[in-house]
């Protein structure tokens, strides 16, 4: 079967490294024939490679029947439906938008069945969410009553938010943490735990940067089942902290420095409860370290399921739909700290997109696109 032709859209960091992977071969049935960029003497970096000036003119020109898309946020939704509209397969960034509202737009332009239209949540591939998620799923944990995520080791200096004219404001990016680096974890939790109903969040917009965007955020979430969440990020902190823990009523499961433990109630939780004659008693338990090593092949496994995809069929590890859960989370943080209360899921995309477009029309930072 002959290989996927693929275009580069955006030669930023990322867009250079998936670049780098496809060159490398990394990447079976599948084959860079263009690349773009805003900036055109990026077209120097890839002389073997056909530049295009604009993502239109790339799209429109019969060399790729696929595009993967690395550019700022906003033109995620714009692009991203421009290839759609014109039948290419497409692979997206994260986030997939920059809000609900376009989020949902983007993923309506996906009419077509047989179209592969992917988002690039490479943490899916890392076996220790896998095998969280798992054990969510099978029952293996029973009813989770309470989720706490410390996630502070996306640390960024002000030098990294100087870096690129888009950076940091609510013109160009649309958002901070929430919008940048934790996509990945804010779709990881909803992959491994679904959606709650209610966010209550605190942000810190420039606290530790000169910035306008959040760089510092503490929500807490709660579901209809009385499960609780709480999630801490910041770029702002170092050393920083990557330990989710769940409490269930099978016992309580810890990840942090590439340990997952399951430490196991014998008898479950609310059982012992009941029939413990002692009030003070502690329930017996059982430790056990879930054998797991590395983090999966990450990007590289995300393309590579991206070509089976389209050759072959196979189902997507991370469909681009799926990407409006993480989207709707970090807006519903933000809307609450925006507003000063709790937030109701579903959220109502018009509502944060019109709080977003004043925040930018009154901004006073704005960078030059």
């Amino acid at each position: 079967m002959k290989n996927i032709r693929i275009g580069i859209i955006g030669l930023g960091a990322m867009g250079r490294s998936h670049v780098r992977n496809i060159l490398e071969k990394k990447i079976p049935g599948l084959k860079l024939t263009a690349v773009t960029d805003v900036v055109a003497t990026q077209a120097a970096l890839f002389p073997k490679i056909k530049f295009f000036p604009t993502p239109q003119k790339m799209i429109a020109s019969g060399t790729v029947d696929a595009v993967l898309i690395a550019t700022p946020h906003f033109s995620h939704t714009t692009i991203g439906i421009a290839a759609l509209k014109a039948g290419l397969h497409v692979m997206v960034e994260k986030p997939i938008s920059v809000h609900k509202r376009d989020a949902q737009r983007l993923i309506a332009a996906h009419k077509k069945p047989k179209q592969v239209f992917a988002a690039m949540f490479n943490q899916r591939t890392d076996p220790y969410y896998i095998a969280i998620r798992k054990m969510v799923r099978d029952g293996t944990l029973g009813p989770i009553r309470r989720i706490n995520w410390i996630i502070t080791n996306w640390f960024r200096t002000d030098a990294y938010y100087a870096s690129g004219s888009w950076r940091a404001t609510w013109q160009g990016e649309g958002g901070g943490i929430l919008l940048n680096q934790c996509p990945h974890n804010l779709d990881l939790f909803s992959w491994m735990f679904g959606q709650p109903q209610r966010v209550r969040a605190f942000c810190g917009f420039g606290r530790y940067h000169d910035i306008e965007v959040e760089d510092d955020v503490t929500a807490y979430m709660e579901y209809d089942d009385g499960t609780t969440a709480s999630f801490v990020t910041t770029t702002g902190e170092a050393p920083g902290t990557n330990r989710l823990e769940v409490a269930a009523e099978n016992g309580r499961l810890v990840m942090e420095s590439d340990r997952l433990v399951f430490t196991r109630n014998v008898v479950p939780m609310s059982e012992f409860s009941r029939t413990s004659e002692n009030g003070f008693a502690a329930p017996k338990i059982t430790e056990k370290i879930i054998p797991l090593s590395g983090h999966g092949e990450q990007h590289v496994a995300i393309l590579q399921n991206f070509v089976e995809a389209i050759r072959e069929g196979k189902p997507l590890i991370a469909p681009a739909a799926e990407g409006l859960f993480s989207v709707e989370l970090a807006n519903a943080m933000l809307l609450s700290a925006f507003k000063n209360r709790t937030i109701d899921l579903p959220l109502d995309g018009r509502v944060y997109e019109k709080v977003l477009e004043r925040k930018i029309a009154t901004s006073s930072r704005s960078k030059k696109k």
